[in-house]
């Protein structure tokens, strides 16, 4: 089992019985494990006694959710329209080269970043955006987005 296993337990002992609780419980294990795992999937299953196809059915329908080990930092690079137009792809292919990330990966192999792209980020007026854990990076630029990167490596 995971090396977080006291907490997970704490985790399920503060949802376990509650009706809706699935999707609060899984979201309270992902902030400990940083995602959720299937070996995690089926000792959560073992202990509310909640089928483990119903977790993973929960856990591959939301976004929300991560299946694979996320870096300690998350990077979301907005998609939406007015970043489309505005030279997302570049900023887009830009981070993916600094950090070395291959066509199919999304986190980098020393675990440091997880790239994603989102649907809005609801910062139209500073299109290109992309955010970096809490803080917003806006109007970006390949040159710009390479300074911003600097900062956290």
């Amino acid at each position: 089992m995971t090396r977080h296993k006291k907490e997970i337990d704490t985790a399920i002992n503060n949802f376990i019985g509650k009706k809706g609780a699935l999707i609060p419980l899984l979201q309270e294990i992902q902030k400990i494990e940083r995602y959720l795992d299937r070996e995690t999937m089926r000792y959560v299953a073992e202990k509310t006694g909640i089928k483990l196809a119903e977790i993973y059915g929960v856990a591959t329908f939301y976004t929300m959710f991560r299946l694979k080990p996320q870096g300690r930092h998350t990077i979301r690079i907005c998609k939406g329209t007015a970043c489309h137009v505005s030279g997302a792809n570049r900023i887009a292919q830009t981070i993916r080269q600094e950090l070395e990330l291959g066509a199919e990966d999304d986190t980098t192999s020393d675990a440091a970043f997880t790239v994603m792209e989102v649907a809005c980020l609801g910062c139209c007026s500073l299109a290109p955006v992309v955010m970096i854990d809490d803080n917003t990076y806006g109007k970006l630029t390949p040159e710009s987005v390479k300074s911003v990167l600097m900062k956290y490596k």
